[in-house]
């Protein structure tokens, strides 16, 4: 059986692009071939993303045993072939042919003869294995979260400690306890580190009594008091976790201290809970400025859009891995954990859209499914090489990222180049996560990526896939803002898109030809890809945007998969006021919401009087030019057009046919005006022009 066909001819043994997805679908023999058609070779990795509605769960197995090749232990896979009468798998990443287990034909419990090719290991591109001993170097581990939160004055003064205790307290329920052995712990700082004991037994209101709310003053010789009473099971203290995080604002409600030791929490955070692991949560909400790890301000509007820059976009020290709140040093703390960075600009408790906010997406980081102690490790063809990582990981070794706690959202960069001449007609990417899961279970997720190989560069382009190079591209041009400057990094991807195109126009157009711009159909959305990730706020060069607010776009830019990186480069934009019925309600043959026409993001759609929305998969946009009819804007908005003030809102859910369509922010003008990529903008060129430059390059 030739190797570019799965063994059982499953749908489920192509691998979902949500899953994995390669720059090129098609691969070169060599990399003299991949090297002249200028394309990147990578892929873009989300391996524990959450599930889409109505889509079914990843498959867990629990066979007798976990079938590898014997020598690059490569796990069995739809993409295997068998061979001498089915007695043994030849393994499709390094030809080694292996032992077909008694098993798979044969299910010794029941005693009858079973059919090999419906097993999930041999139908599905992804599947989970529960994970046997041997796979585990201690037994899995109970979650453990370690709640840090600012006390100092401006945290308390901007009411960021009483929403994070309020929507903790709502969302108990909400955080993985399936086997009844999670544990909590809780630390307060500001200029001191505030413990609380939580053992069972003060479930009264002692716990307010000085002797239970633990101080540390002397936190250069911090230590941990009564560490087998801080850390403690969620089942067993729920009473006294809830009266701790009701009254814990009252504690510090009249504090006047501004002084905040995050560094330090974060040592003795760490040494409270390193012998079993877990996640520590942060809510910071001023600048750490104390003892180990502290900063000073350096944000400098001088430096703003220029090439220095780059100083305030890197960490000002390493403590953190290695303003304002200083996104760009803090954020290097989830980067080496595998963790994550939420940010919320100017927010104020004040504000009801600022909480609810922030309450929603501290119960989505609750409820999510959640994986811990987890390595991932990379897998290719023969031949096949990983040069270089992206993402929120800490590198262990060539092929394995060691992941702390995984974040479902993220997606890892990789890229690859071709050592030796691939010998087979089709190239496999694997990827295993060990992990363990909600329930305290030990896992193993395999995603199994086969592409075919050629060495003909018409089939190579034909098979790019232009979102997937943008991805990457991105991912590298952030590392490039951090280890030069933000000019460096536009200048490379603007580089790399003209070297495609000119290898591109070399390869298939005849020197006698027009030397107009050229790409494959699949390739046509590139420069304005290209041009769209130039203009968003992580590349963009302007002398007014704050470094926390970019430092915040290059951290959620090193994790975005390309689903999420595509919409928000280039948002989708429609025209509400021409819509036809039928848009906004679901397709009965399909199941799919029916959407209008996507607009072009340019302000010649604009009409007066017109009625827009516009989504870049983290917030959405309502734009009106003129008063509009006051029914018209009421059936979504609950408000006259004329009586809507600009700004972040909540839609009400209404009544109507309008409503029941719509949802979304009516924001400020500029903000909006930004999004349309195809507008020549402050800090890049109209489309029309950016495609002249690209001709003249």
């Amino acid at each position: 059986m030739s190797p570019q066909f799965s063994v059982a001819q499953s749908p489920h043994s192509i691998c979902p692009a949500s899953y994995k997805r390669c720059t090129l679908n098609v691969i070169p023999q060599t990399q003299a071939v991949l090297t002249k058609t200028k394309l990147p070779f990578g892929l873009i990795v989300t391996p524990y993303r959450s599930l889409l509605p109505g889509e079914e769960p990843v498959p867990v197995i629990n066979p007798p045993q976990i079938v590898r090749c014997r020598r690059c232990r490569t796990y069995i896979n739809p993409w295997v072939q068998f061979v001498e009468q089915g007695t043994r798998w030849k393994c499709n990443m390094c030809f080694l042919t292996n032992e077909v287990p008694g098993f798979f034909d044969w299910d010794t419990d029941a005693r009858q003869q079973v059919d090999r090719m419906k097993r999930a290991e041999l139908t599905h591109s992804v599947v989970e294995y529960i994970a046997p001993q041997e796979y585990m170097v201690r037994p899995p581990q109970p979650v453990v979260m370690l709640f840090v939160i600012d006390v100092s004055f401006a945290a308390v003064q901007s009411g960021m400690v009483d929403i994070v205790c309020k929507t903790i307290l709502e969302h108990l329920d909400s955080i993985p306890n399936s086997d009844g052995r999670t544990k909590v712990a809780f630390i307060a700082v500001d200029s001191s580190l505030h413990f609380f004991n939580l053992n069972v037994s003060f479930s009264d209101d002692s716990l307010l009594f000085p002797n239970h709310n633990l101080v540390v003053s002397d936190i250069e010789d911090a230590f941990l008091p009564l560490p087998e009473d801080l850390l403690v099971t969620l089942t067993e203290s729920r009473l006294v976790i809830e009266k701790l995080l009701s009254n814990l604002p009252n504690l510090f409600r009249q504090t006047k201290n501004s002084q905040n030791a995050l560094g330090r929490a974060l040592q003795i955070g760490f040494k409270m809970i390193s012998a079993i692991g877990g996640k520590i949560v942060v809510f910071q909400g001023s600048l750490p400025n104390l003892s180990e790890g502290g900063l000073k301000p350096r944000e400098d509007p001088k430096l703003l859009g220029t090439p220095k820059e780059v100083t305030l976009l890197q960490p000002s020290n390493h403590f953190y891995k290695g303003q304002y709140i200083d996104i760009a040093t803090l954020t290097g703390l989830s980067r080496v954990t595998g963790g994550g960075t939420w940010y919320y600009p100017s927010f104020n408790v004040s504000n009801p859209q600022d909480t609810a906010k922030f309450s929603a997406e501290l119960h989505n980081f609750f409820a999510r499914p959640l994986a811990l102690e987890a390595v991932l490790r990379v897998r290719a063809s023969k031949g096949i090489r990983m040069t270089r990582f992206h993402g929120n990981f800490f590198l262990r070794s060539t092929d394995l990222l060691a992941l702390p706690a995984v974040n479902p959202d993220n997606s890892y960069g990789i890229e690859m180049e071709i050592q030796d001449p691939l010998g087979s007609s089709s190239a496999c990417f694997q990827t295993a996560l060990l992990h363990t899961n909600s329930n305290g279970e030990r896992r193993i997720r395999v995603l199994t990526l086969t592409v075919p190989v050629t060495d003909t560069l018409g089939d190579i382009y034909t098979g790019a896939d232009q979102y997937a190079i943008a991805t990457l591209l991105a991912k590298k041009g952030i590392e490039k803002c951090l280890s030069s400057h933000i000019e460096s990094a536009r200048d490379e991807m603007v580089s790399r898109l003209c070297d495609i195109i000119n290898s591109y126009k070399a390869a298939f157009t005849s020197s006698g030809q027009n030397s107009m711009l050229i790409l494959p159909e699949n390739l046509k959305l590139l420069p304005l890809l290209i041009m769209s990730t130039l203009k968003h706020i992580a590349f963009r060069t302007s002398g007014v945007i704050p470094s926390d607010v970019r430092s915040f776009a290059h951290a959620m830019m090193c994790v975005y998969s390309t689903e999420s990186f595509v919409p928000n480069v280039h948002p989708r934009f429609w025209a509400l006021h021409t819509m036809d019925s039928l848009a906004g309600t679901v397709d009965e043959a399909t199941g799919q919401v029916i959407f209008p026409t996507v607009l072009n993001l340019s302000s010649e759609k604009l009409e007066r009087h017109g009625l827009y929305l516009m989504d870049n998969g983290t917030d959405i946009f309502v734009w009106w030019d003129a008063p509009l009819p006051r029914n018209f804007v009421g059936s979504f908005l609950d408000s006259h057009s004329d009586g809507i003030v600009p700004g972040k809102t909540t839609l009400p859910q209404l009544p109507n046919d309008w409503s029941k369509r719509e949802d979304g922010d009516a924001n400020l003008r500029m903000l909006f005006l930004s999004h349309l990529m195809e507008d020549k903008l402050d800090s890049g060129n109209s489309y029309p022009l950016f495609w002249d430059t690209l001709g003249r390059s």
